[in-house]
């Protein structure tokens, strides 16, 4: 009975998990298979999930032709990859200090940096353009990038992983003659990859779907970022265009899903701060 109740158990929460799943998913299948139809099927008042006539090749040409997609997929890759390394080149050594260091005020300095967690971004969104209106930064790749500079997410991420690394670690590579940057380059970091790749998803993904600083900062269309760049499927006179606009929205969100399933393994081991084996 207890063997048979277990079973019962495990299929009613794989049941349960499963339903879960099918509805976060739902939304971007709807989106996939929108990219498959025809505009008269997209339209129609009749709820079919295939297509009866794929229109694959004349959306996703579209979508890539109409407007410069691959351009906008270039910027958001330079824009996401420059503020990940601007975050870790602050991140990390902050983290440090606050994990392993013993200094005056550093106990003031992590409740800031926990403090600095509830602050919105759009709170400080007028501050931040008006300094980079000082700056003469508006329209390019500097004003996406330097307001992000600096994640106090990443260094409480990055100081509770330092916190389950053992002392004699750092002890071992000061007696080999190690300065702190070097033990905090070569020795912190290599230990911290999960971390580091849980925190870069989160960093990527952020800032590869922001729509509201791109939107405030970018005037010109040579600077836009893949969600930015997708409103150009939006027309004022005819509607939104959805056969094209899912299909440029599905090219946008390959790659995170691409990457995340890559990662998933050093994503989950980074969440669950599980440190050094």
């Amino acid at each position: 009975m207890n063997r048979k109740s277990s079973m019962i158990f495990r299929a009613v929460r794989h049941l349960v998990l499963m339903s879960g799943a099918l509805v976060m998913l739902m939304p971007f299948i709807w989106m996939l298979l929108t990219s498959f139809k025809a505009p008269d099927e997209i339209f129609s008042s009749e709820l079919r999930f295939l297509p009866e006539n794929w229109y694959i090749l004349e959306n996703y040409t579209e979508a890539v032709t109409r407007t410069p997609l691959l351009q906008f997929l270039l910027n958001g890759v330079i824009v996401t990859i420059a503020i990940f390394l601007c975050q870790i080149a602050v991140a990390v050594p902050a983290a440090y200090a606050m994990a392993k260091l013993r200094f005056r005020g550093r106990k003031l300095m992590f409740a800031a940096v926990l403090l600095c967690l509830l602050i919105p971004p759009h709170a400080v969104a007028i501050p931040w353009y008006l300094l980079m209106y000082q700056f003469g930064w508006l329209d390019t790749y500097m004003a996406l990038v330097a307001p992000f500079s600096i994640s106090v997410f990443g260094i409480f991420l990055m100081r509770q992983f330092f916190m389950t690394v053992p002392n004699d670690l750092i002890h071992a590579a000061r007696m080999d003659g190690f300065s702190e940057l070097a033990i905090v380059w070569r020795v912190m970091l290599p230990t911290a990859m999960p971390a580091l790749i849980s925190f870069g998803i989160f960093s990527i993904v952020a800032h590869w779907n922001d729509y509201f600083w791109p939107l405030i900062v970018l005037n010109s269309p040579d600077y836009y970022t893949p969600p930015l760049g997708l409103v150009s499927f939006r027309n004022d006179d005819t509607g939104n265009d959805y056969g094209p606009l899912m299909a440029a929205a599905t090219i946008v969100i390959t790659p995170l899903v691409v990457a995340f399933l890559l990662a998933q393994k050093r994503f989950i081991e980074g969440i669950t701060l599980s440190g050094m084996k």
